[in-house]
């Protein structure tokens, strides 16, 4: 063995024993959870990439998101642009204008959901990301629906049970107009969300004409911060636009993440197939 391989042997091995003494504590009854913040903090140098932590594979965010330093942990990820992935539990895949998407499985109104554990990892702050496209007539916002139901044509983000509001990703009818099923952040919008979603949402149209059941608006996908016309300029004035953060301050919360794809009608009316979406906490 040459002396470069040797020591690198030998760094390998301290950062092993190092991580171990993290997670062991000061008894071998005494085990506590290790997260990639816990690795950061041990290494900061440690890039991005898959560690394993609590006995699972979990991918490591080491860089700044969401104007935070680093050691993410990774619980949700999709990305239909790899073609080894395949759509989650509730959503099927569809293939329109050359763009993989999940659709919501049926046609039947409501939302199809999907949780995301966070291995007993212990969090205050959670960032992420969604993408997605307008199909047919989506209507944005139902204000006399609450949480637990299709609030809004678009992509619910809540925490825990009962659901706790994380996010949402809204998905207005058109992009020029005012009408009752517009986004809320319209100039001189008539629409408003509910209390418990607050600010704490994203709201884009993907036509500037009127909508059609049929297609899917490939051309403008939604929450990027582009090609907001006249009245939904508001609209892509969002920080960090596909992403969302929240900061929970001293919080210590351990609720798992439910992320639902909705739709307060069938199918075949209206939906908003994703094409990504990454979740992280820290």
């Amino acid at each position: 063995i040459s002396i470069p391989t040797a020591a690198a042997v030998n760094d390998v091995l301290l950062i092993v024993n190092e991580l171990l003494e993290i997670q062991n504590g000061s008894s071998l009854f005494n085990i506590r959870l290790v997260s990639c913040e816990d690795i950061k903090a041990a290494h900061p140098n440690s890039p991005s990439g898959y560690y394993y932590v609590n006995s699972r594979n979990t991918y490591c965010n080491m860089g700044e998101l969401c104007g935070q330093d680093g050691g993410w942990t990774r619980i949700a990820y999709l990305d239909m642009n790899d073609s080894s992935q395949n759509c989650p539990s509730g959503l099927q895949e569809l293939m329109t204008g050359g763009i993989r998407v999940c659709r919501r499985e049926g046609d039947s109104a409501g939302c199809r959901s999907n949780i995301f554990q966070t291995n007993g990892i212990s969090y205050s702050q959670i960032c992420g990301k969604v993408a997605g496209y307008q199909k047919g007539t989506t209507d944005a916002v139902y204000t006399n629906i609450n949480i637990n139901s299709a609030y809004i044509d678009g992509v619910s983000i809540t925490r825990g049970s009962p659901r706790q509001h994380v996010w949402s990703y809204i998905a207005g009818y058109q992009s020029n107009i005012n009408i009752g099923s517009a986004c809320p952040c319209n100039t001189g919008a008539t629409s408003t969300v509910q209390s418990f979603v607050g600010e704490h949402y994203y709201c884009e149209s993907g036509t500037n004409s009127a909508p059609s059941h049929g297609t899917v608006y490939t051309t403008d996908p939604l929450w990027d911060g582009n090609n907001c016309p006249s009245v939904e300029a508001p609209c892509c004035n969002g920080t960090g636009l596909l992403w969302f953060f929240r900061d929970y301050g001293n919080a210590t919360i351990t609720d798992y993440i439910e992320l639902r794809v909705c739709g307060n009608q069938g199918y075949e009316d209206e939906d908003t197939p994703v094409q990504l979406y990454e979740i992280y906490v820290k």
